[in-house]
């Protein structure tokens, strides 16, 4: 039986109209072709009171029902001059219901900006919510201090996203179809909307599911404002948000277009800011957790299932134990303090398991805390983790026991014998190799046949339809900030070559510095290094990759104090207030009358920590810490494991093929819309040919070529303060120390950003002006003129052909005019080829088609006068409207605005 699976779509667009007594709630997809709509009731002065009717419209239908509404309101109201029906405002979807101490308020989300594409579906940023109050005034009951809750709540910004990872969503697309059978059947018969399954028919015992599943509410931020609708609404009105970074850029690879994006989710448990929250709660979630995930697609084929995926996950967090630093103290590094005794390791037991059900195994922990101290201060944390894992690691299965790789960081950075980033990279092949990467097809022929010697080493797990990571990277400083960013920027640089050897775009997996490939993602990673950074920490990243390699400019000294400064003072003065807006928003503390409010709290501890107000559950045991399913099947992830509890997780429902709910042709197309060129994000979006690539003619196109310091082409579309600055950095530069010679061009080189484009010495080593030379050194210039066009054709124009390459060449011309003959002259035989040629057959279909020339094709008249009549409205001259095109015309004004 034929089985097609696509993802399910959801509606964005949403418009609130109000009434005295109610508001109603007109939901549409993108075609504005379906419609639901939700009746919120607003003489409940504390209770929220929503009805679904259950129905989808249609266009016209909504109309004639927004009509009636109107009408009848007037006419009950006594208001017949005005309308009875208020717009009140126009939004892209519903954040949520929230309620403080009076009434309930709803969250809508009225601007967006579009982020990335991936396989068709639009990730957009959230750019502005608004709040309205839903009671009206008839029967609200003021209280003195809402204001002050609403004002805490306008604080966040976020993107959202799914919250799995691009493998286990392309992992629901591949189950068996007895499993959907099933699943369609319990679904229909439990099925919320009572027409959803009108009018279906399967045509010829062929159908097409349409597969959702339930987010991962851990890195689900608007959960708590969705939970009070959910079991009364349709699935369509619940929009999940996720807060973290997105960002896509777009790699061209000779014309090629390849989108790298990177995807960053921040955990909502435990959440907080830098100072306020560090360590582990008592279930196991740690503070600042964030997984990042690197999707690599060719975008020339859009679709899950013929296209081409890969990619990479990863995850930072803070050390999983009872720790925390005292900042009234106000020093710039307060002491640490272990604030409990935890010998059986139990948090870490509980964050590891997480990480096992998720990820699978091998779980790998970087640890980049400093390791010797005059005073102890970091070293803390490592001689607990370390005891921590030792513990642990004792009673898990060899093969499926937790590495621990320490390795000081700072220590390294300090000394001048040692290259930080050569370090890393050993590091991140190591890990790589170990936990291997998704992709969602098979080795490429050319792989198998002459497969590479680290390929055969590669880990995870391979399948059929492609490979599966199984396990994880865990990255963790102090702060999770600087050093983790620069650490997961390796390993992700090392996965990238990975994945592009794996689509067939390299012939190596290895990438080098000053390539426009790396550069392209090294902006990537700097861009959300400096989001999550400015989330948790206050500030953007103060040490970067440019750092650590050591060619910063030295006006990034003066920056990084000052993000330093910008730091510190968010901590001591701002952060207390944005972690207080956090627990509002995600539902930590709830007002409530008669007790103390948030800002009146000495400390949040017990509203993070479960146990401290009520007794937990048995504990679990000191030595079988694990969950017992999920052990079976390491090293898979449990997630993504096909068995009864993870199918009660989906969504699945039959669809005609060409359904509008599953048709990501016309979500991605929108043929229904007026596009631009201009507002086409594919073509605004970053690339590596417009903003890295050399602007001089005769440059190699490849993005996997070194360049030179000032062969980028960063600064040509820089803004007039970025050109002043490099120009400032080029005057500078002259007087600096010359850079380290004859090492490996990974360490030598600039970077990819335009305000810093010179590396300190490179203008006087490299971009000396020519000197003017005498007829001596005729011979010296010559040749150095040949010798790039040997580098790069693998000849010299000027030697003569061997006799090999000149017969090779004679059969070619040969072959093609005997071609030539023979179409021209299909009745007389060519006597005069040579044996070596090959006859051929012509198998065109047209008779004047060869290499040399091609049949015209003929136009008829109506569309020469369609092209003729399209040139002259270029110019001005517009044709009168046929009959046909003004009854068109007036009908769709009718239908879109009457």
């Amino acid at each position: 039986q034929k089985l097609e699976l696509q993802p399910l779509l959801f509606s964005v667009s949403r418009l609130l109209d109000r009434f005295y007594f109610r508001y109603f709630l007109v939901g549409s997809n993108n075609a504005e072709t379906k419609y639901r709509v939700l009746k919120i009731d607003r003489t409940e002065p504390k209770d929220l009171v929503i009805i679904d009717d259950r129905h989808v419209y249609t266009q016209q239908e909504v109309r004639e029902l927004l009509g009636r509404l109107d009408l009848g309101n007037r006419t009950k109201m006594g208001q017949k001059g005005s309308s009875g029906l208020f717009r009140a405002v126009s939004a892209f979807g519903v954040v949520g219901f929230v309620r403080f101490l009076e009434g309930y308020y709803i969250v809508l989300i009225t601007k967006r900006r579009k982020m990335a594409d991936i396989g068709g579906h639009a990730i957009y940023k959230v750019e502005d919510t608004n709040m309205i109050y839903i009671p009206n005034d008839s029967v609200r009951v003021t209280h003195p201090d809402e204001a002050r809750y609403v004002c805490f709540n306008s604080v966040l910004s976020y993107s959202y996203d799914l919250s799995h990872s691009l493998q286990y969503n392309l992992t629901v697309l591949r189950m068996p179809l007895e499993m959907l059978k099933s699943e369609t059947t319990q679904n229909r018969q439990e099925s919320f909307d009572i027409f959803e399954d009108e009018g279906l028919i399967t045509q010829g015992g062929s159908g097409v599911f349409g597969i959702c599943s339930e987010p991962y509410m851990k890195y689900v931020w608007n959960g708590e404002l969705l939970d009070i609708i959910k079991s009364t609404v349709h699935r369509d009105w619940l929009l999940y948000i996720i807060h973290g970074f997105c960002g896509q850029s777009k790699l061209l690879i000779y014309g090629r277009p390849v989108y790298v994006t990177l995807i960053a989710r921040r955990s909502s448990k435990f959440a907080g800011t830098r100072f306020l929250k560090r360590g582990a709660n008592c279930e196991g979630d740690v503070a600042n957790e964030v997984e990042t995930e690197q999707i690599l697609c060719d975008a020339s084929v859009m679709s899950f299932t013929a296209g081409s995926y890969s990619s990479y996950v990863q995850v930072r967090g803070s050390v999983p134990l009872y720790w925390s630093q005292d900042i009234s103290t106000m020093m710039p590094k307060p002491p640490i303090t272990l604030d409990q005794a935890d010998p059986f390791a139990h948090v870490a037991a509980l964050h590891f398991d997480q990480m096992f059900q998720r990820f699978g195994s091998p779980i790998i922990i970087l640890n980049l805390v400093k390791e010797r101290e005059k005073r102890k201060h970091e070293r803390i944390l490592s001689e607990e983790l370390v005891a921590a894992v030792t513990y642990l690691n004792q009673f898990l299965p060899p093969e499926h026991t937790i590495v621990y790789i320490p390795w000081d960081m700072a220590k390294y950075t300090k000394s001048k014998l040692c290259n930080v980033l050569d370090r890393l990279n050993v590091i991140a092949e190591s890990v790589v190799k170990k936990t291997g990467f998704f992709v969602n097809r098979p080795d490429s022929y050319c792989s198998i046949l002459r497969p590479d010697e680290k390929w055969n080493e590669l880990g995870g797990c391979v399948i059929p339809t492609g490979r599966l990571q199984t396990g994880i990277l865990r990255t963790n400083c102090v702060d999770c900030l600087d050093r983790t960013n620069t650490a997961q920027f390796m390993v992700g640089k090392c996965a990238l070559a990975y994945q592009l050897y794996s689509l067939g775009l390299i012939d190596k997996p290895n990438l080098q510095f000053d390539t426009d490939a790396v550069r392209l993602f090294e902006e990537l990673y700097e861009d959300h290094g400096d989001t999550l950074s400015l989330q948790y920490g206050g500030s953007q990243l103060v040490h970067r990759v440019k750092t650590y390699r050591k060619i910063a400019p030295w006006t990034q000294h003066s920056k990084d104090i000052m993000q330093t400064l910008s730091r510190y003072y968010s901590n001591a003065f701002s952060d207390a207030d944005r972690q207080d807006s956090i627990n509002l928003f995600l539902g930590v503390f709830h007002p409530t009358e008669g007790k103390p409010h948030l800002w009146e709290l000495p400390t949040d501890f017990y509203l993070h920590h479960k146990n401290t107000m009520r007794l937990l559950p048995t504990r679990r045991s000191y030595t079988y810490w694990w969950t017992p399913e999920v052990i079976k099947h390491l090293p898979l992830p449990y997630d993504e494991v096909i068995c009864a509890a993870n199918l009660k997780k989906l969504i699945v429902k039959k669809f005609h093929k060409y359904e509008e709910e599953i048709d990501i042709h016309n979500e991605f197309f929108r043929p229904y819309e007026l596009s631009s060129f201009d507002d086409t994000f594919c073509l605004a979006m970053t690339s590596s040919a417009r903003d890295f690539m050399p602007k001089t003619v005769g440059i190699d196109p490849s993005p996997f070529t070194v360049r030179k310091p000032d062969e980028t082409g960063k600064s040509v579309l820089g803004n007039k303060s970025n050109r002043e600055e490099a120009v400032l950095q080029r005057k500078t530069a002259a007087s600096a120390p010359p850079p380290p010679s004859e090492e490996a061009v990974s360490s030598s080189s600039e970077d990819d950003s335009g305000t810093d484009r010179e590396e300190e010495g490179s203008v006087s080593q490299r971009s000396t002006p020519v000197k003017m030379t005498d007829a001596g050194d005729s011979a010296k210039v010559t040749e150095n003129v040949v010798q790039p066009m040997k580098e790069l054709y693998g000849i010299n124009l000027s030697d003569g052909l061997s006799e090999e390459d000149f017969s090779i060449y004679s059969r070619f011309v040969q072959l093609g005019q005997s071609q030539h003959k023979q179409d021209k002259n299909s009745q007389q035989p060519c006597s005069k080829c040579s044996d070596g040629v090959i006859k051929l057959t012509p198998i065109s279909a047209f008779s004047q088609d060869n290499i040399y020339e091609v049949q015209p094709p003929r136009v008829d008249r109506k569309s020469t006068e369609i092209f003729q009549a399209h040139i002259q409205a270029s110019q001005g001259i517009m044709q009168p409207l046929g009959k046909e095109d003004s009854s068109m015309y007036r009908e769709y004004i009718r239908n879109r605005y009457l």
